[in-house]
């Protein structure tokens, strides 16, 4: 199995209406499914931090990854969402990474 170069990343903030935060876990845990077809998309984890804070974090070897992810199915899904499940905006913020590890 071939290593993998992971460069560059994304880590979005998500804050869901509390009556729809159940909502937002679901289509955050069924999201994995879109991930697994996006080839340029290397690593991907959404997460909950509490109640209605949600996260995910992606990796892309280059730019082009990072930009074909943003203008996918997953990006899409959220800001649909976005009209009526959040309380505002997703929060995307590119970023750098400086190390990883992997099992």
């Amino acid at each position: 199995m071939g290593a993998t170069t992971m460069n560059i990343g994304l880590l979005a903030r998500i804050e869901a209406k509390p009556e729809y935060a159940d909502q937002v876990e679901t289509m955050l845990r069924e999201a994995v499914r879109l991930a697994n077809e996006e080839a340029h998309t290397t690593a991907w984890f959404a997460f909950r931090e509490n109640a209605t804070t949600f996260g995910v974090f992606d990796t892309f070897e280059n730019e082009e990854g990072r930009a074909g992810h943003l203008g996918g199915k997953i990006a899409a899904a959220l800001m649909e969402a976005a009209q009526t499940m959040l309380s505002s905006t997703p929060d995307i913020r590119p970023v750098d990474l400086l190390g990883v590890k992997l099992p």
